[in-house]
């Protein structure tokens, strides 16, 4: 694993002159249009493909509206020639430039294979994260075909127009268009804990391996797409607004499918408008399914790029905030940012946006980011890496604000914080919502399990998410680790659909994990107070290492934690599709809601799902919804 780093951005890469017109986006986004050789173009997706887990390097690669590679061998694709075709790294984001996904269309591959942890053994791609495709066509022509003559591969999963995204958190596809099959397990079948599919289309099926047998996604959020079908069971797999998705079949196969997304606000993402680059920033819509692809006035709004501030990791915070204040919107280019003051979002309507998962990394014991309480503000693609101890990693609303308007919510998308793993760090709280009518559409809130500053001590880390406005709205989303609650909801009205979380490994003892007389902390808790609430496709995992050597457990007390999830008895608080699993190691979950559902625990391990020592469901509390 990698060590502590400095946060200073690494040696330029290498790369060629922008198009003409193109702003100045720093040395680490690449913009290739069809005249770019096919050799080159390969050779750099592969120069960048390598970076370490938790490398500086941060990388966008762009395509212009056109074709790119050849479809000749789209039917055999051990002969096919002349397509493009390579892994996607970390900190890497490679998207098209067109106002549709359909302007620009890649013959080949663009995919993510698994670990392999030995030339015969299992495979895994528990930590292929950091990592996206959009707003481009996929015509899936990919090589190597299958596995090598020593490794055959679990039968069943086609491979001619299939790309594979064997991928875990934080590798979200959006406005993509797959002409083909999309495989989610990888060249030889892996274990992983999948991530997230938005606005996208994939004619053919979607495989997402068997949890009864060696390789599968363990969960997968799926929203507003069209799919030709899934093929595959897990512990959570949640669809909303997708037509094509398999039926609920939350018992047997894990799934839970809704008809729409109860509210949704796509990712801002920029295209060429002719000669010049754009900012197109979708609207919000209520109960929304299937694709929307559209750039209309109905659709949303398009911002020059002269509007906007193209930030370089250089900068300082005052440097940015200057600009958000005299009325910029906020381009992050690649690399990583060391603040000494957070970035203040003051103004109504702001967009803040990252490529190539741009960083933010506060040095002075501050928030990354504060909003202030205004609405409409659109912050998406970023990571926020903690640094010294701090109160709030990221804060939308002052509290007691409650500002916000239901027609234009705040939305932050596809936002990830880290607490340790790349550096050592320290937050009580990563991200606090306090205004209403928020949208929070995929988030991985992670306090780091491996890497720099991983420890029961070290890196601390209480709450990965504090909600106390009304009317917010989280779609997919992840938090993991934390040290107390991963989850406190207060406010009224809220709304989650698909939630994964994994409680703290490293606990020591019980004694250590305790909230007054109960043992450990429910992942996922909704205040006291609160009258209203609704959660659906919920997957909560323990995997508690206190006591348990290489071998097998050790003798004394394993960890435990009372339930999974906690909540006031209103008929109108409620949830629905809730599953609990022991990963490994000992000890486990006593309820899975309150002093409701099953337990489970690595003393009564089941082959509910293979790869799991325990897993057990409850279809939802109260009983009767």
């Amino acid at each position: 694993m990698a060590g502590a780093l400095a946060f200073t951005a690494l040696a330029p890469v290498p790369a060629a002159a922008a198009p003409g017109g193109a702003p100045d986006f720093g040395p680490n986004v690449r913009i290739f249009d069809e005249s770019t050789p096919l050799e080159e173009i390969n050779a750099y997706l592969m120069s960048i493909s390598d970076a370490a887990e938790f490398s500086t390097d941060r990388h966008a690669v762009f395509f212009e509206p056109g074709t790119y590679g050849s479809a000749a061998g789209q039917d055999d694709p051990s002969t096919a020639t002349g397509i493009v075709n390579s892994e996607v790294g970390y900190y890497t984001s490679i998207q098209g430039l067109g106002a549709s996904p359909e302007d620009v269309v890649i013959n080949g591959a663009l995919h993510v294979e698994p670990v392999q942890e030995a030339d015969t053994g299992p495979s895994n791609s528990l930590t292929r994260f950091w990592r996206s495709l959009g707003n481009l066509t996929i015509n899936p022509i990919q090589r190597p075909v299958g596995p090598d003559a020593d490794r055959p591969r679990p039968e069943g999963i086609a491979e001619p127009h299939t790309m594979r995204w064997a991928v875990s958190q934080a590798a979200p596809l959006r406005r993509v268009n797959i002409e083909g099959n999309l495989d989610l397990t990888g060249r030889y079948g892996a274990t992983a804990f999948g991530t997230y599919i938005a606005n996208s289309r994939i004619e053919g099926t979607v495989t997402s391996g068997d949890a009864r047998v060696e390789y599968a996604q363990a969960q997968w959020y799926t929203r507003d797409s069209e799919i030709g079908g899934w093929d595959g069971a897990g512990i959570n797999y949640v669809f909303s607004g997708v037509r094509g998705a398999p039926q609920t079949d939350f018992g047997a196969r894990g799934t839970t499918t809704l008809p729409s997304t109860p509210i949704s606000r796509e990712a801002p993402f920029l295209y060429l408008d002719g000669d010049e680059y754009e900012v197109f920033v979708p609207s919000a819509k209520p109960e929304t399914s299937g694709t929307h692809w559209g750039t209309g006035q109905g659709d949303g709004v398009s911002i020059p790029i002269d509007r906007f501030f193209i930030a370089k990791p250089g900068n300082s915070a005052a440097t940015i905030n200057a600009a958000l204040a005299a009325g910029k919107h906020l381009l992050l280019t690649p690399g990583v940012y060391s603040l000494d003051a957070p970035i203040r979002v003051t103004r109504a309507d702001t967009v803040v946006m990252g490529m190539g998962y741009a960083s933010l990394a506060p040095a002075a014991g501050t928030a990354a980011i504060e909003v202030g309480d205004v609405p409409g503000v659109v912050v998406s693609s970023l990571t926020v890496d903690s640094g010294p101890a701090t109160d709030v990693l990221i804060r939308v609303g002052t509290r007691g604000g409650h500002s916000g308007i239901v027609v234009n919510p705040t939305t932050l998308t596809d936002v990830f914080v880290r607490v340790g793993g790349a550096r050592p760090g320290q937050a009580t709280t990563s991200v606090e919502v306090n205004s209403n009518h928020v949208i929070l559409d995929h988030t991985w809130l992670w306090r780091a399990d491996h890497g720099a500053g991983a420890g029961w001590e070290s890196n601390l880390a209480d709450h990965g998410l504090v909600v106390n406005g009304d009317d917010v709205t989280a779609l997919g989303l992840f938090v993991e680790h934390y040290q107390e609650e991963q989850v406190i909801w207060n406010g009224e009205r809220g709304r989650t659909v698909f939630f994964q979380s994994e409680m703290p490994y490293d606990p020591p003892n019980q004694a250590a994990w305790m909230n007054g007389t109960a043992e450990g902390y429910a992942a996922y808790v909704v205040g006291d107070h609160v009258k209203k609430h609704e959660a659906t496709g919920m997957a909560i995992y323990s995997l508690f290492l206190a006591g348990f050597g290489p071998y097998g457990p050790l003798s004394g007390p394993q960890v435990h934690a009372s339930s999974a999830i906690e909540g006031p008895v209103p008929a109108n608080v409620r949830f629905r599709s809730m599953a609990t699993g022991v990963i490994a190691a000992g000890g486990g979950i006593r309820h899975v809601v309150n002093d409701a559902g099953a337990a489970v625990d690595a003393a009564a391990p089941n082959d509910a799902v293979h790869g799991m020592t325990a897993v057990t469901r409850l279809a939802s509390y109260p009983a009767r919804w």
